[in-house]
This record gives structure tokens, sequence and C-alpha cells, in this order.
């Protein structure tokens, strides 16, 4: 990885995860120091941090929850070795989930700071905002949350 630039860096990771990443998928994207910080949401009230080994640890355990996850990235900016993505995630749900059973799909509207030092991605911060009622949608571009516009 060390001679992509860290925008390809990200995407990589983020195509890895799409094709069903398990640890071994997600692995060579990762420093062995990666630490994922993942902002409090719907899903985890209080938030988490997650060091390397968890890291890999929840990939492979992401399988046996959604498939089919899809990023839509909406924005990125890259500046150095930090890269922000705005995007529409979406997954198909393997088992049920508080506002959501087994079969639909889970939407949310996320935002990632990455960095990446030597090739490699050392950290991500993820701010995710699920979408927990039926018909709810990302509001479009230019738009705001106020007049759905």
């Amino acid at each position: 990885m060390s001679d992509s630039t860290p925008l390809e860096c990200v995407l990589g990771l983020i195509r890895a995860v799409e094709s069903g990443g398990g640890s071994e998928s997600v692995r060579p994207y990762l420093a062995d120091d990666f630490k994922l910080t993942e902002w409090p949401h719907v899903l985890s009230p209080t938030g988490a941090i997650r060091d390397f080994r968890e890291t890999l640890s929840g990939a492979e355990q992401s399988r046996t929850v959604v498939r089919d996850q899809h990023f839509d990235i909406v924005r990125s900016t890259s500046e150095g070795g930090r890269v922000v993505l705005e995007m529409n995630w979406s997954a198909t749900l393997l088992l049920d989930l508080p506002h959501w059973n087994a079969g639909e799909t889970i939407r949310a509207r996320s935002t990632a700071v990455f960095e990446v030092v030597d090739g490699k991605i050392r950290s991500q911060d993820s701010y995710d905002c699920y979408f927990t009622e039926p018909g709810q949608e990302a509001v479009p571009a230019g738009g705001s949350v106020q007049d759905g516009a």
C-alpha cells in the first residue's frame, strides 16, 4: 500500500469492505497501531474505540451481521495524510437488530476521517447517522435537514 496515495489507500479499504471484507481483506490497509473510534449512534449509544485486533475481529463478525455492503461516496477531501469521506452506506441485514429485521436494508449517512501514515491507515473516526424510519432518506446535496431540499 505504500506506493498509493492516502485517498487510494482509504478507497482500497472501502472496496475491501464492499467485497465482503473479512479480516484478511482489510488487514493490508491497516497499520499495526490502528485505532477505530466509533462515535455514539443508535446502535452504539456510548460509541466504541477499537484497536487493530478488535477491528479485525469486527471485520470477521460483520460477515454474520450484514451482506452486500455498499458505500456511495458523496464527497472526499484529502490533505496530507488525512482523508475525509462523506458517504451513504447500505447493507442487507442477516439478523434482527433494534429498528430492523433480518433481510431488510439498513442505511446510514456517514462521515469518516482517516489518518494515513506510510501507506497504511493509522486511525479512523466514524460518525454514523442511521435511518431508522421507513422512507427516511438522505438530505439531497445543497439541502438541509429542516427543509428537506
